[in-house]
């Protein structure tokens, strides 16, 4: 895999454009989606079939020697797996449910049920394990009614079993499992036959999975994943960065597979390409990153993803090894980042490593995407100056931007969007607007207003915004990813306050590098850093003139961050509105320009 940028490696798209009197504009891709497969099983017998040794899975052991499971093997394990599932009365009806994490195990799981057409849910390990009254795990197990639970380790995940007893639910787990439970490896021996039957009935329409939402701007909901859903969404990939179809891909990732980035995008990028996956048992934070640069070390990745916080902690170690650094970018076609904005240092140091490294510039990009909608549907692959660019709608959908609160608000049709939410008739018709478009509720602007072929830019959360008390909408989005780059790694996060008054003002989520600074340092240099960022603002709507530090971190339990880490911004508001009332009260610790 060269990485040297070259454009037959990406799409080079041309648009149709429909502007109404309203101000709202339509803009799709010309052209028809290339052909897909029509289910996830068809793309694991094509590579079963075709590359039975090539390795589709990859995992270390407890002696830290990576376990392979190539695509023949993990064909024969699924459809063995598959009919012992529908034995124990699983079925469309009747789905697994997932509660641990990331795991060969997993993997296998989820190949059997898309092979049987049984629908399966990854749910957020926190909901077990950080969840104190499981209460969102009780919602789910409700609305779904699964007829088995699954977790790898039975001990760790006992009191989630627990709370979830049910009878006629079947308990599954790897190790340790609890009286009365089925122990994975026994799954092994189930009835192929029975899975080749079930097979035989699916189609473009027949549910792989649920994944619930984050719940970042409301409660979970279960969005329904199709076979058509998905297989178009990988259809999109691949017309988009069309190196994957000149040499499989080789990923290495971490990004939890209940979410829909790591568990759809990433997952069946690899399945549907006929790629090898390596799980990254390291995560982006202390104590653990050191896993995932041990795995960087020795598996030369095509295509990288992290969120931004990984991204600054992987330049660090590759600035100070080179052998690392050679490795990372050897085979790199290139790398992605999600879940938050990218501060432009952290921008520039990549572009800078890689063009250091390699003679060339590999290319660095983020995109747009929601649960329901597979999750791919905005993508940028153009070189650019500066972070930010989502890029343009992926071919196949249709884009509409409206007209809403002085923000250009997006919404979007075509194969890739799911159908609706399971049990949720009300929310499932909230959703969509009277033509059948999702609402996303994000808001773009155009990087050029004169060429929208130039790509959007993501300006906030329609359900974040709010005005002051002049009647100005305020972008909570553009705000915090500003504030955040303005203060120069002294912050971890930020919540955007001053609904009705006269200023914007922040609670601030430090960084370590703040927290490790003594405390009267440490407001003195905030102080500085927060005129520093009002000096490079102008306007009330985007000037954040006061600032308090959060005194406790953001509560899974009540809402105030999603598990993959996003800060709910209506939420934190609501839990912190003691503190706000001080900010505008000049209360002490308050930091005001």
């Amino acid at each position: 895999m060269r990485n040297s940028l070259d454009k037959t490696d990406f799409w080079q798209p041309e648009f149709i454009y429909e502007r109404h009197e309203d101000g709202t504009i339509v803009m799709a891709q010309t052209g028809e989606l290339p052909a897909y497969l029509p289910t996830l099983a068809d793309y694991l017998d094509k590579w079963a079939e075709t590359t039975p040794d090539r390795t589709w899975i990859a995992r270390r052991d407890t002696g830290g020697d990576w376990r392979h499971l190539g695509y023949g093997a993990a064909r024969t394990q699924a459809k063995a797996i598959g009919g012992a599932l529908l034995a124990l009365g699983l079925g469309p009806d009747r789905p697994l449910l997932i509660l641990s994490e990331n795991s060969l195990e997993h993997a296998l799981l989820g190949a059997a049920c898309f092979y049987t057409g049984i629908p399966y849910a990854p749910v957020s390990p926190a909901y077990a394990l950080v969840s104190k009254d499981h209460g969102k795990l009780k919602d789910i197990a409700a609305t779904l009614r699964p007829g088995a639970i699954f977790a790898q380790d039975g001990a760790a995940f006992a009191g989630a079993f627990a709370s979830l007893a049910a009878a006629g639910r079947t308990v599954i787990a790897r190790d340790a499992p609890p009286a009365g439970a089925v122990q994975f490896d026994a799954l092994l021996s189930g009835d192929p036959a029975l899975a080749d039957r079930a097979r035989a009935r699916l189609t473009g329409d027949t549910v792989v999975k649920y994944l619930f939402t984050s719940g970042s701007t409301g409660t979970p909901k279960a969005v329904i994943n199709t076979n058509t859903m998905i297989c178009a969404m990988q259809a999109m990939v691949r017309d988009c960065y069309r190196f994957l179809e000149k040499s499989p891909p080789v990923v290495l990732d971490w990004a939890p597979w209940n979410h829909t980035a790591g568990g759809n995008k990433v997952f069946y990028l690899v399945l549907s390409n006929g790629g090898t996956f390596y799980i990254d048992d390291g995560r982006p934070v202390p104590g653990k990153f050191h896993e995932t640069l041990r795995n960087l070390h020795e598996i030369r990745c095509t295509w990288y993803f992290n969120v931004p916080v990984g991204w600054d902690m992987l330049i660090e170690a590759l600035e100070a090894d080179t052998a690392l650094a050679e490795t990372f970018f050897a085979n790199l076609g290139m790398m992605f980042y999600a879940g938050a904005g990218m501060a432009q240092h952290t921008w520039d140091a990549l572009r800078r490593l890689s063009a250091k490294t390699t003679g060339r510039e590999v290319l660095l990009a983020t995109g747009l995407g929601a649960t329901e909608t597979a999750p791919f549907a905005l993508a940028c692959t153009e070189v650019q100056e500066k972070a930010g660019n989502v890029g343009l709608p992926a071919r196949g959908l249709t884009m509409k931007l409206v007209p809403t609160g002085g923000k250009m608000e997006l919404r979007l049709k075509g194969p890739t969007i799911t159908p609706g939410y399971f049990g949720d008739p009300e929310r499932t018709a909230e959703a969509f607007d009277e033509d059948g478009f999702y609402r996303m509720g994000d808001a773009l602007r155009p990087a050029d207003p004169d060429d929208f072929s130039k790509g959007f830019f993501f300006d906030g959360r329609v359900a974040e915004n709010f005005k002051l008390n002049t009647g100005t909408w305020v972008a909570v989005g553009a705000v915090r990813a500003a504030l955040v780059d303005a203060m120069g790694g002294l912050l971890r996060d930020a919540v955007i306050v001053g609904e009705n008054a006269a200023q914007l003002g922040a609670l601030l989520l430090l960084s370590d590098r703040a927290l490790a600074l003594p405390e009267a340092e440490r407001m003195e240099v905030l102080a500085k850093a927060l005129a520093l960022a009002a000096k490079s603002t102008t306007g009330s709507a985007s000037q954040v003139r006061r600032a308090a530090i959060l005194p406790r971190p953001p509560s899974f339990e009540l809402g105030e961050i999603t598990e993959k880490g996003s800060l709910n911004q209506r939420a934190m508001r609501a839990g912190f509105a003691d503190l706000i009332a001080a900010l505008y009260a000049d209360g002490p610790g308050i930091i005001t320009v």
